[in-house]
């Protein structure tokens, strides 16, 4: 069954990264998703992930980071 969802062959990451906000802020999120197709035409998935990782001082290697999520 094919119903075209991915541009390619998927395949499964390595690794995640999961972040929590307080749930005092539902209408910040749900802003934040709805305009994240304008938004990731002014930054990459993979500098907004960066940009977490060091907001929250989460150590990481910039080699693990998958900069295959960005749109070519």
């Amino acid at each position: 069954m094919k119903k075209g969802w991915l541009k390619g062959k998927f395949n499964w990451q390595e690794g995640f990264g999961a972040f929590s906000h307080s749930p005092s802020e539902p209408g910040r999120i749900v802003r934040y998703i709805q305009g994240q197709e304008e938004h990731h035409s002014k930054k990459t998935f993979t500098d907004e992930y960066v940009g977490m990782l060091r907001d929250f001082r989460v150590e990481f290697d910039r080699k693990y980071i998958f900069e295959k999520a960005d749109p070519e």
